[in-house]
């Protein structure tokens, strides 16, 4: 079989530069626990005055700096041999208020490596892996990663989107968060709408553990955390229940939809906010496609599997969820009220 060598270039460059983001990721993560980008957004800084910053060692530092240079990730001024960080970079590796919190997505992948020879065997025998079996870093960087994005977009975006949400918040109402995880959504919710009262269930007892420390730091006394799982949670008579991208991580997901409509109040409302999928595989296999199937293989499929669910995966789609929300649930309208590059954000009522 003839090999047409521009391809092969062409695959061969590819490969290289998976390679070189591959080999990176633990960089990546010394790099934010060591304080390197902190640093560089402050001031452009030679390897020898960051080392001095962070109390480590100038030769590694000088190595890392190229390694972060070469991949686009500092800047280099050779007239200086000085190393920064452009306000676009600092955003993302630097602020945790940014657009995106990309050393936070790394501590998920830390987690895969954590768990790799359990995903193996997983693969041999089609078993699952509950989330609590996960290595902490999991759930550190779930929270840093999606904060990012619910900043973003949650108050000033999503929840206008849904028809007549904001103004009930406002007014004071009752809201669940289910599968709320460190309480980054709730507490932003709480945060901002005073009057209302929010819940955020969990069945991970480290996570609401957690939550509650950090509903606890800000202040928020109108946010409470329980443990309890998606189909057990004993509240009612809720305006809004929102699960924010766990849906297809469940074990019972028909199951988690009757139970929320079965919670909701007549008029209430379901925001189901999950990764961005097209319905056609083909349409998903794009940059953030292979994100998503990535972290859906080691994390999200295994945790529904452990509880011999359907294994929706992080790639439902839209219409697949549909079919789960209204068909399975029982809820009779259903809407895609929005969308980012990252999620969808389905609006359900009874």
């Amino acid at each position: 079989m003839g090999v047409d060598e521009a391809k092969l270039n062409e695959f061969i460059g590819r490969a290289v530069g998976d390679l070189g983001a591959a080999m990176s990721s633990t960089l990546m993560l010394i790099g934010d626990r060591l304080g390197f980008y902190k640093e560089l957004a402050k001031a452009a800084l030679t390897s020898t005055e960051l080392a001095r910053r962070t109390h480590t060692d100038e030769r590694y530092v000088r190595e890392w700096l190229g390694n972060q240079g070469a991949g686009g990730y500092v800047q280099f001024d050779p007239a200086s041999n000085a190393w920064s960080l452009s306000p676009e970079q600092a955003l993302c590796l630097a602020d945790p208020n940014g657009p995106i919190d990309l050393p936070g997505a790394y501590n998920i992948v830390e987690a895969t490596f954590h768990a790799l020879e359990r995903t193996i065997d997983n693969f041999k025998t089609g078993k699952g892996m509950e989330w609590g079996e996960h290595h902490a870093c999991l759930f550190h960087g779930t929270e840093r990663f999606f904060r990012a994005g619910y900043n973003a977009n949650l108050i000033g975006s999503w929840l206008p989107a849904l028809d007549g949400v904001v103004d009930k918040l406002k007014q004071g109402a009752k809201v669940a968060d289910v599968g709320c995880g460190h309480g980054a959504s709730t507490v932003l919710m709480a945060k901002t709408f005073p009057k209302s009262v929010f819940v955020g269930y969990d069945y991970h007892g480290d996570s609401v553990r957690i939550a509650r420390e950090r509903a606890a730091a800000a202040g928020v006394g109108n946010a409470q955390f329980e443990v309890a799982d998606a189909v057990s949670y004993t509240g009612k008579d809720f305006d809004l229940i929102a699960f924010f991208d766990c849906l297809h991580d469940m074990g019972d997901p028909i199951g988690v939809s009757r139970h929320a409509r079965q919670a909701l109040k007549a008029d209430g409302t379901a925001m189901i906010v999950e990764p961005f999928a097209n319905d056609c595989v083909e349409d998903n296999l794009n940059p953030v496609g292979r994100v998503m199937y990535g972290a859906s293989t080691q994390i999200c499929v295994p945790v529904s599997l452990a509880r011999k669910g359907p294994a929706l995966g992080a790639q439902a789609g839209e219409a697949r969820l549909r079919e789960v929300v209204v068909t399975g649930g029982g809820f009779g309208h259903f809407r895609r009220a929005t969308e980012t590059p990252f999620n969808l954000v389905l609006e359900a009522r009874p």
